[in-house]
């Protein structure tokens, strides 16, 4: 077996038994990525020097002790370049640790390379990205899904043993889905958002990518929990993310909404996840029928809510100190409009300028202030379904991986990618995407993800049932055979 395909967990095993060193773990990996990453593009850069001298003082006896992990571009790594895949944050080097990377550390982690992701985190393809698209593993001429599409790509393609990515609308669960990996968003405030480059501060989420639950676990046993640099982190107890991962579903109520399988849902993606439904009915859980009423505002609702937050967030990026600066400018006003102008991709400007419009007066009433009243009744909905079930379980995307391209100038299109995810964030919840199956298209099998959603705080839970369906299957075990 080579190294590259090892589980996280896998990989920390042997270096703890001293069969193999965290230096031969990072030399595997720089191989994988010379032999597939030209096709894949899954991450913009990495520092193999660096890695192995973060290698080599790495202690193999802590939970994650040698193991690398790869680091979307948008969360800071010290000494490492942070760039959102935005022309604007060229050049730009972090410098200081995330407290997710601190942690890493913490935890005897290696942070490694930086992967490939829509500008800002604003897209649902990694189509954004300003140094061009990451490829899905399955079909290189599809896409990975987005934002954390290189993070979920290089996890599918054993280019990476886990990944950290963000998730402010389904941009870890979204591209898990369509990589064939496992992705959690946790609950808004269990991991702290110091450090990560904000698109929409009240959305945003760090979580891990990784190639299955029990690793998902261990990510979050090493990441979670309060921090004083970020005011919205949650001062909570932390648990221990594996203990309810044997425990099975047997007398749990799993809640199945009627408002997400709708019309526009694949029939193959339909019939994985009721299939996956019945599977986990076998295994012993009560599967009952609920509603989500608001579902129908939540995209809307959203690209309200994210490009508002997203107009203020960016409007720090203009030349002045780092980062692109426009060239042969007449004075400081047309500095600021040029370098933005050919700093930002057309996704982020087109957010912006949303999000500006809506914040304007006369129409801050009229769509703000109205979203922020529906984002509070999609919570209550959710409030409520969770007062009759353990979790909540659907599709994580309407559809398989699509064409590279196919959405690029249909923005609608695009922005429906998410139209499974994004309810979770506005409400705060935690949520994980696993493999339940594949849609055949083209000669290529196409993975699809269930989306299992749970109770603020109550990642244990969704972790229990994701494993509890993951080790009665064989899906998370397929590789795309790159």
């Amino acid at each position: 077996m080579e190294l590259t395909s090892l589980t996280l967990y896998e990989a920390q095993k042997l270096v703890r038994a001293k069969q193999v060193s965290s230096r031969e773990l990072v030399d595997g990996l720089v191989e994988s990525i010379e032999k597939i990453d030209p096709e894949i593009h899954g991450y913009l850069s990495y520092d193999r020097d660096q890695a192995i001298a973060d290698a080599e003082k790495a202690d193999p006896n802590l939970p994650l002790g040698g193991v690398p992990i790869a680091i979307k571009d948008l969360i800071n790594v010290l000494g490492h370049p942070c760039g959102c895949a935005s022309k604007i944050l060229q050049g730009y080097v972090a410098p200081y640790d995330a407290t997710v990377t601190a942690r890493l550390r913490a935890a005897g982690a290696v942070p490694f390379g930086r992967a490939n992701m829509d500008e800002f985190a604003m897209g649902s393809s990694t189509e954004n990205s300003a140094f061009g698209p990451s490829k899905n593993p399955w079909d290189v001429t599809r896409t990975p899904g987005g934002s954390s599409g290189g993070a979920a790509a290089v996890v599918a393609a054993d280019e990476a043993f886990a990944a950290l990515g963000s998730d402010t609308g389904g941009s870890i669960r979204q591209p898990a889905a369509l990589c064939g990996c496992v992705g959690l968003k946790p609950t808004y405030g269990r991991v702290s958002r110091f450090g990560l480059v904000a698109f929409a501060s009240s959305l945003d989420q760090i979580g891990p990518l990784t190639k299955d639950v029990r690793d998902a676990a261990l990510l979050m046993n090493a990441i979670a929990g309060a921090d004083p640099c970020d005011s919205t982190s949650l001062a909570e107890p932390v648990p221990d993310f594996l203990a309810k991962l044997g425990l099975g579903v047997s007398g749990l109520k799993l809640g199945l909404p009627k408002e997400y399988f709708i019309d526009g849902l694949d029939p193959r993606v339909e019939n994985a996840v009721r299939g996956a439904v019945d599977h986990l009915s076998n295994l012993g859980a009560s599967i009952v029928e609920i509603s989500l009423p608001h579902t129908e505002y939540a995209l809307s609702t959203y690209y309200i809510i994210a490009p508002a937050e997203a107009s203020a967030n960016l409007a720090r990026f203009d030349g002045v100190r780092y980062g692109f600066r426009a060239q042969g400018v007449s004075g400081l006003l047309d500095h600021y409009g040029r370098t933005r102008e050919e700093g930002f991709g057309p996704e982020v400007k087109r957010r912006i300028i949303l999000g500006t419009y809506v914040l304007s007066s006369g129409y801050y009433d009229a769509y703000y202030l109205r979203a922020q009243k529906v984002r509070t009744l999609i919570r209550q909905d959710f409030v409520n379904a969770f007062n009759q079930v353990d979790a909540i379980i659907c599709p994580t995307s309407p559809t398989p991986a699509f064409k590279l391209g196919e959405r690029t100038n249909d923005p609608l299109s695009m922005y429906l990618a998410d139209i499974f995810t994004l309810a979770a964030n506005m409400a705060g919840i935690c949520g994980i995407s696993i493999p339940c199956g594949f849609a055949q298209e083209d000669g290529k099998k196409l993975p699809v993800g269930l989306q299992i959603l749970g109770r603020a705080l109550d990642e244990s839970t969704i972790l229990q049932v994701a494993s509890a369906y993951e080790q009665s299957t064989d899906w998370h075990k397929a590789k795309p055979g790159l």
